[in-house]
């Protein structure tokens, strides 16, 4: 795995992405009741901020979201990104392309027999779809341990925990480990911490092959999956070769612009037989060739066509 620096948190992105240890008492300060009904005003009066991005007040402890007309529960809006930007979104995600790729997922998921969330973070993706289809099976993936403990309350809450088994380790490169900061603290649980960053402190934690995880999966159901691993994809599809031959999945795949290797991406897949979809606001756009997009950020690579899609009501752009 390749490594960036000696320890992401200490690099000039780690610390913007802190604010420069500002951003736990800013975000704490406008979270409190007393300050929190000004944000709201706030908001009102300036459309255009990115409200999901925004703190959740502290005294709401849970919120409800709605997905393809699944109707979920999400714990800890205080610290959970996607909670908090349920909480903003009147239980959608604000950002238009993030709730259609939801509800997209979900729609693919009720005819599934298994869902692989593969950088699950709080398991959004993966409580949307056991809800939605009741007999599905689920394998979450999260390296973060204070993150999957907040997943594994999502799943008790949604009452699917029976169905789902949450894997604390990474799918990439087999047979090796990383060091993962707990996750505890801070103004959020992290959502950005892949395998291609170093940390000097923290659990050990192992990844496995893709191709070792499909062990556990019926060879003979049908496969849904989601890749969240903020550019480490390339790890994951690389030693998941047999699994995608084997399972032949509906594979939704975050696809960072100016971070992944689309080519290397497509030498993957191109084998399989899969075809490219942009997911944008509304639709999704077919192209021949993956070339990462400066806003969408995820990709439906499936065998599926443009007909079968849009006969499952999932509407598709011509070309």
């Amino acid at each position: 795995m390749g490594r960036d620096v000696a320890d992401y948190r200490r690099s000039l992105k780690g610390r913007r992405q802190s604010w420069f240890g500002l951003k736990r008492y800013v975000k704490r300060s406008l979270a409190a009741p007393v300050l929190h009904p000004v944000l709201q005003r706030a908001t009102r009066l300036t459309p255009f901020l990115h409200v999901g991005r925004l703190p959740a007040p502290t005294t709401v402890h849970e919120v409800t979201g709605y997905a393809d007309g699944a109707r979920f529960i999400l714990c800890d809006p205080e610290r959970c990104e996607i909670a908090k930007e349920l909480y903003w979104g009147g239980g959608r995600r604000p950002e238009p392309d993030d709730a259609f790729a939801l509800d997209l997922l979900v729609n693919l998921a009720r005819r599934a027999d298994t869902f692989l969330d593969v950088g699950a973070y709080t398991g959004v993706f993966t409580v949307a779809t056991a809800v939605a289809n009741p007999a599905l099976r689920a394998h979450a993936f999260e390296i973060v341990p204070a993150v999957a403990e907040t997943l594994r309350e999502n799943l008790e809450r949604n009452d699917v925990a029976d169905r789902v088994v949450v894997h604390q380790e990474g799918i990439g490169a087999p047979h090796t480990t990383m060091r993962v900061p707990t996750g505890e603290g801070g103004s959020a649980l992290p959502s950005f911490y892949s395998a291609r960053m170093q940390f000097d402190e923290g659990t050990k934690v192992s990844f496995r092959s893709l191709d070792d995880a499909g062990a556990e999966v019926d060879e003979h159901g049908s496969v849904v999956m989601k890749v969240d691993v903020e550019g480490a994809e390339d790890d994951v599809f690389r030693y998941g070769q047999d699994f995608l031959a084997r399972h032949r999945p509906d594979i939704l795949c975050e696809i960072l612009y100016g971070e992944a290797d689309s080519r290397a991406l497509q030498a993957m897949f191109d084998p399989h037989g899969l075809r490219y979809y942009l997911v944008r606001d509304h639709d999704l756009l077919p192209v021949e060739h993956i070339r990462p997009h400066p806003r969408h950020r995820d990709w439906l690579i499936s065998r599926r066509s443009p007909a079968e899609l849009t006969s499952l009501g999932i509407p598709v752009a011509s070309r």
